[in-house]
């Protein structure tokens, strides 16, 4: 199947969760060096040196308060870590989104465990708090810490303040608080509030940082603070309790279902792409895209998953947010849309040096007014899913999908952007014809089942055997006979693979022929590029994670099991120390690119895992 099997870089014959040296260059870490704690709301990246350099408030697509990934200088961070040298290694607590990070240094060892903390909704609770406890292991280990908020992107100037003998950090309607117990007497210095200690054998500080905007802020007192912490624990296991899998990679599995859990937006059911901006798909270029919003693309995947693993909740919450989302622009699909609902995002470019000088720095998304064409098999995949689930539809969605069919047949002629959003001229993308087809097919079935109106089933079946003419005469290379990237080009396109897993009824040789053409020439060990040929944006980017997986499930699903077994094995030793995956890895050197965590990557983690087992199950009998 091309490319090298065995050693894998950043991973292979090294033990991830073996304490290790903290390195920065320019003040940045590699992106491999973070984790990410939420709290359904908003989330945060903590670096291995114990630095939070990413969280945005009060929510997760709001402005970042600690922006640092992005620009180590006028950023802002919340540093924690020892003034001696140290090494680190770290993990979640089991069954939690709640992070431990051990440093061990000449004159001791101290541990660290990061929250931010549920919502407690019986007692008077800050609207947003991040909890850092640190324990003395041995030893007498000198600490530091410094809060360095940067409101607005830094654009807003911050004012200093006690409050209560308590320093806070305001801007506007915004406040942000730190409360320290056991951690030295906090100090306002400059632009931040800093403070250091010793810790001791047994010994335990907390430090913690509550957020409020255009309401009393709360400052809490450290037995309700400890409380908080240990009811977000027991909460975060209860959660993970109750989800189902048993299969060959359960570790990866779940913890991605609990990474995908944090991109759930509580307040309206959505689930954001990942929880950062403009991290790069290549460094020092300028392919750096917000993916703080919610893709209709990873609708199916992620209803899949949530209905796979037993989160029905999250699968309904999901799906009704979907549906009143997309009300705003029916007919049309809007590729993206806010993790509130809205269809407004407009793309702007920060002030910001960039990770590692990766500019532009942008905040919204203009691929939201493009047209691509999948994304309405995507949403048909994910109403029939539901339906099958729920057992019926309520009749205005049932209208609206009926008329999202008539929709497609009348577009699905026209070129369009694709999955991969190229911002050049628009083509005949063939994943997005197969997707057409899929959501022809899709609505047909529901018409069969009488879950959405059948006035015009004989069309969409007339259209859907259109579009398979189309692809089968018009998508394919003669040569290698598979499908290609694009009509009338020789191209190739891991995302054609999509078309294999959801079923499209093509030429079940040709579709072979294509998942074997992906492997030789996109395959590289265990990396998969997203495709070849240009795609009007400039510079190069590393191998995009989701395609390794969607390739281990088309190979499983056409009796390569073998084959698609060791590549899942390999896939699953690249995630992080603790166990996370960014969009895309540099295939050189092992290093994450893009935007952290990547949902989509966790999303075909979890489909291919379902999927490889379900074949070795039935090639077992």
């Amino acid at each position: 199947m091309g490319g090298i099997h065995g050693a894998v870089p950043g991973s292979a014959g090294t033990d991830r969760r073996r304490p290790s040296t903290v390195s920065r260059t320019g003040g940045y870490v590699p992106l491999r060096d973070y984790a990410v704690i939420g709290d359904g709301r908003s989330a945060a990246l903590v670096a291995r040196d114990g630095s939070v350099d990413w969280l945005g408030l009060p929510d997760l697509d709001s402005p970042a308060v600690f922006g640092a990934v992005l620009d180590v200088d006028r950023g802002g961070r919340f540093l924690l870590e020892p003034t001696v040298p140290y090494r680190s290694e770290r993990r979640y607590l089991p069954g939690t989104n709640v992070l431990e990070t051990t440093f061990v240094t000449p004159r001791g060892t101290v541990r660290t465990t990061d929250a931010l903390t549920l919502h407690d909704e019986a007692a008077l609770a800050p609207m947003r708090e991040l909890l850092r406890r640190i324990d003395g292991v041995s030893g007498a280990v000198p600490m530091r810490w410094s809060v360095e908020p940067r409101f607005g992107y830094g654009t807003r100037t911050t004012r200093f303040v006690r409050r209560a003998g308590v320093p806070v950090a305001t801007a506007g309607a915004d406040a942000l608080a730190v409360c320290a117990w056991e951690a030295g007497e906090p100090r306002c210095e400059g632009e931040a509030i800093t403070g250091g200690f010793f810790t001791s054998p047994g010994g335990s500080a907390l430090i913690a940082v509550p957020f409020a905007r255009q309401e009393p802020l709360v400052l809490p007192a450290r037995v309700e603070c400890e409380a908080r912490l240990q009811r977000t624990c027991a909460a975060w296991r209860r959660w993970a309790d109750d989800r189902i899998y048993t299969g060959r990679w359960h570790a990866a599995v779940m913890r991605s279902l609990l990474t995908l859990k944090l991109l759930v937006f509580a307040p309206s059911g959505a689930v954001a792409a990942a929880v950062t901006t403009s991290l790069p798909e290549h460094v020092g270029g300028a392919r750096n895209w917000d993916y703080r919003f919610s893709w209709v693309r990873d609708s199916a995947f992620t209803v899949a998953a949530f209905l796979q693993l037993g989160c029905p909740a999250e699968a309904h919450a999901y799906f009704w947010w979907l549906m009143h989302a997309s009300h705003l622009t029916h007919p049309r699909l809007q590729v993206l849309y806010r993790l509130d609902g809205g269809a407004h995002t407009t793309e702007e470019v920060l002030p910001w040096q960039g990770y590692r000088g990766s500019a532009p720095v942008r905040i919204g998304n203009a691929a939201a007014d493009q047209v691509q064409l999948d994304t309405y098999g995507e949403l048909m995949q994910t109403a029939w899913l539901y339906a099958r689930a729920a057992g019926r539809l309520d009749a205005d969605i049932a209208r609206r999908l009926a008329e999202l069919a008539d929709l497609v047949c009348a577009t699905w002629r026209e070129p369009d952007s694709g999955i991969w959003e190229v911002r050049s001229a628009p083509r005949h993308f063939t994943q997005s014809k197969m997707m057409c087809w899929v959501a022809l097919d899709r609505a047909a079935r529901l018409a069969a089942h009488r879950s959405i109106p059948d006035g015009h089933l004989a069309r969409w079946q007339s259209a859907r055997q259109e579009i398979t003419a189309f692809i089968e005469t018009r998508c394919v290379s003669p040569r290698r006979n598979c499908y290609v990237r694009s009509a009338g080009t020789e191209d190739l396109d891991a995302a054609v693979l999509l078309g294999h897993l959801y079923g499209y009824d093509g030429d079940l040789q040709r579709m072979r022929a294509t998942i074997t053409a992906v492997g030789q020439e996109l395959r590289h060990g265990p990396y998969v590029d997203r495709y070849s040929g240009e795609d009007g944006l400039s510079g190069s980017e590393g191998a995009f994670l989701a395609c390794s997986f969607w390739l281990a499930e088309a190979l499983a699903g056409t009796g390569r099991l073998a084959q698609a077994t060791e590549l899942m094995d390999d896939l699953v030793r690249l995630a992080n120390d603790v166990g996370l995956y960014s969009e895309e890895i540099d295939a050189a050197t092992g290093d994450f690119l893009g935007n952290l965590p990547q949902g989509l990557s966790h999303l075909a983690l979890i489909s291919a895992a379902h999927a490889i087992d379900a074949a070795s199950e039935e090639a077992s009998g």
